[in-house]
């Protein structure tokens, strides 16, 4: 029994610490993105490839390569203490980058639910 709780006791520990980590990121649906970013001066990142990006992106995005090789080196020189907003052409990409920021230190971090293919639609 004792053995019980102890493994009980750690594998809640970890789960407590992994959620603690991912507090500071959150899906918007697309009408919040959108309140939150058009029109704002935010920190919008475009993780795209840049032919994606050339293709359409939204007004003010800047295009951080997902699969760059500096993606790490081009977001430290943002501002960690401001918000970040991220897309990409579904989510999973910038899903996958915004675990990345997190574990850099990065405070606030936005992902736009279903990326850009999303962003087009009407508001629900």
């Amino acid at each position: 029994m004792k053995h019980l709780l102890i493994v009980l006791f750690l594998v809640s520990s970890i789960y407590h610490a992994n959620a603690q980590e991912k507090d500071n990121i959150v899906v918007l649906n697309l009408s919040d993105f959108k309140t939150q970013t058009e029109n704002k001066d935010v920190q919008l990142i475009d993780v795209r490839t840049p032919e994606e990006f050339g293709e359409g992106h939204i007004e003010g995005a800047e295009n951080i390569d997902f699969y760059s090789d500096n993606f790490q080196n081009e977001f430290d020189e943002l501002d960690k203490e401001k918000p970040v907003y991220l897309y990409c052409r579904s989510g999973v990409r910038s899903n996958q980058s915004a675990q990345k920021l997190s574990e850099m230190g990065f405070k606030e971090i936005y992902d736009l639910e279903g990326g850009f293919l999303n962003y087009n639609k009407k508001d629900e």
